[in-house]
């Protein structure tokens, strides 16, 4: 099975779940890790500019890593489905959690 199947069935399980589990629109909790890399960084928090988001970050206990938390009002499951996919295709190295 190719990469772009497993991430295509990934993300309708999650906008099923995501139908099933909350009433839209809705508040939603991202989740990333990066290398800890300003640049990388502001790539994530653009993404998510003029949205209200509330975004906080972490940098791991030795400071390789940054983790970014950013809860947001999405109107439904296909928007923030197309939040994860700008991540995932505008920054390079992120693990979306």
């Amino acid at each position: 099975m190719s990469t772009n199947q497993n991430t295509e069935e990934f993300y309708d399980k999650l906008k099923t779940q995501l139908y099933e589990t909350n009433t839209w629109p809705s508040e939603y909790l991202y989740k990333f890790i990066v290398k800890s890399n300003i640049e990388k960084i502001a790539q994530i928090e653009a993404i998510f500019n003029n949205m209200g988001a509330v975004i906080n970050t972490k940098a791991s206990k030795n400071a390789k890593y940054t983790s970014i938390s950013i809860n947001v009002h999405m109107k439904n499951p296909e928007a923030v489905i197309e939040k994860y996919l700008e991540v995932a295709n505008n920054v390079e190295g992120v693990i979306s959690l």
